[in-house]
């Protein structure tokens, strides 16, 4: 977290004994302290010289004195003119670039062998940290981000909808909390509402819950329909994101087979529903991550009947409806629902602008619920995103900038597949995703994915191991490949290295 020259002091200080060292080197190992835990960053500026003197309650020449120290170990460089900023660290590079991310992986799996052998049963993994330390990983220095759950930012408008932000800013020197209420900003959800109709699916714009991402919407449709202790259905491999808001609610997942192709295998699901009480359903009929499928209509048609029949609250995350392959965007769960039990979850994360993180909730039955819960649970969403958004979404050529991204998907998962059929050892075999941007990569069994993940960070490479997408190890061998980043060389190197570990494994 950055924190501004006027942060209190609170903010550098650290619980230690009385030192008997001069107070202005006390003040400097006290800042050079928060340096390291990044409170201030490479080339940030520091509290200037008077401001320190207030907030440490000493003179200013015990500050001067704590700077220069500080200049003359190399921690921060004065500016004439300016102040005192944070010097920039050297870049790392090489064997460095290597120890570094090894350093990223080691709280995952700290004892995972340095060299391939045969894979050892795998020790149980904790998927809340697991995915925070790959998320960790793919900042590495020079990393290849094929881990990455996030699309490439460069493809999306972000120039344009920026500008529509600071004009707006510009008009409204402030806002009016009452306006940021929930449900969210009406013209925001206007332009939601139409954009569903255009693409043939009328729903009642009173209905929709602007929330912060699809990430929240999940959040609060899990808390509208369920109650900790609760056991909820998911796909198996599944999202991780459905399995971290079952746990933070406290409720346990009960994981369904799912088809590569078709999706959640709604016979195993209703063998369930007969033996236990399950108190709601999680999928992602469109474009599953991991698996990238497009489930049938008749499919969708089915899980929702078996739905109603059960009284069974069914979540949505459609967050991937817009990045189809084909030539029309697939229809929801919402559209075959007739009794409110599906909670339609979506986000312009992953078409428009995954900084904004501005998404939705359509409840059905359960609104007056979810509206309540994004009160009590966030308050609000910024006014500034929403206003921006619905004025990209109303002046600007959203569907021309989806169609050139749909394009570059398409052509970058066929050449992503070609390239694992080429570099990858016999026995690997691919998922064939119908949108989105992640492809799912079954390697031969002898292949532990922990394993496959902490060599390939040693050389640079992020990948998403497939223990992420569950809570047993049925995915062991298994991994996640993101091919929404321009196809470039060094791509291609990533993917022959990867090729080379897979088979030393196996």
């Amino acid at each position: 977290m950055n924190v501004p020259p006027s942060a209190p002091s609170s903010a550098l200080s650290s619980a230690s004994a009385p030192s008997l060292a001069p107070r202005y080197e006390q003040l400097a190992d006290e800042i050079e302290a928060a340096v390291r835990r990044g409170v201030f960053g490479p080339g940030e500026r520091i509290p200037s010289v008077r401001r320190a003197s207030g907030q440490h309650g000493v003179s200013i020449k015990t500050v001067l004195h704590a700077y220069a120290l500080l200049e003359s170990r190399g921690v921060i460089e004065s500016r004439p003119q300016s102040g005192f900023f944070v010097k920039a660290r050297p870049k790392v590079h090489g064997a460095q670039s290597a120890q570094k991310a090894r350093r990223a992986g080691a709280a995952v799996a700290p004892k995972a062998a340095a060299k391939a052998a045969p894979a050892a049963a795998p020790a149980p993994v904790d998927v809340s940290r697991l995915v925070l330390s790959t998320l960790r990983s793919i900042g590495a220095q020079d990393a290849v981000p094929l881990g990455s759950p996030y699309p490439d930012p460069a493809l999306y408008p972000w120039r344009r909808v920026n500008q529509y932000a600071n004009a707006i800013a510009r008009r409204h020197a402030s806002w009016n909390l009452i306006d940021d209420l929930p449900p969210g900003n009406p013209e925001l959800i206007r332009q939601i509402a139409r954009r569903y109709a255009e693409n043939g699916t009328t729903i009642d714009p009173d209905e929709i819950v602007i929330t912060v991402g699809a990430t929240e919407a999940i959040n609060l449709s899990l808390q509208a329909v369920a109650k900790p202790g609760d056991t909820v259905a998911v796909e198996s491999p599944t999202y991780y994101a459905m399995l971290h808001a079952i746990e933070r609610l406290g409720m346990r997942a009960i994981e369904v087979s799912t088809h590569p192709q078709t999706g959640i295998d709604l016979d195993a699901l209703e063998r369930v529903l007969k033996r236990q009480k399950v108190a709601a359903c999680m999928v992602m009929p469109n474009f599953q991550n991991p698996l990238g499928f497009q489930m049938p209509d008749d499919h969708k048609a089915r899980l929702v009947a078996l739905a109603a029949r059960h009284d069974l609250p069914v979540i949505e995350n459609d967050v991937y409806q817009e990045l189809y392959f084909g030539q029309t965007r697939p229809v929801s769960l919402k559209q075959f629902d007739t009794r409110g039990l599906v909670l339609h979850c979506a986000s312009f994360s992953k078409s428009l602008s995954a900084s904004y993180r501005i998404g939705w909730a359509l409840p059905g039955r359960y609104r007056a619920q979810v509206e309540k819960l994004k009160f009590l649970n966030t308050l609000t969403t910024p006014s500034v995103p929403q206003v921006a958004l619905a004025d990209y979404l109303r002046h600007d050529g959203y569907d021309r900038h989806l169609r050139r991204l749909r394009r570059f998907y398409r052509q970058q998962a066929r050449l992503m597949r070609a390239m694992i059929e080429r570099f990858f050892p016999a026995g690997t075999r691919t998922s064939d995703p119908q949108g989105g941007y992640v492809l799912w990569v079954e390697l031969p069994p002898r292949v532990d994915s922990m394993r496959l993940y902490q060599a390939a960070l040693a050389q640079g490479i992020t990948i998403g191991p497939g223990y992420m997408f569950s809570m047993r190890n049925d995915f062991h061998h298994y991994i996640r490949l993101n091919y929404s980043y321009p196809w470039t060389a060094q791509t291609e190197t990533a993917l022959k290295t990867l090729g080379e570990l897979i088979a030393k494994m196996a």
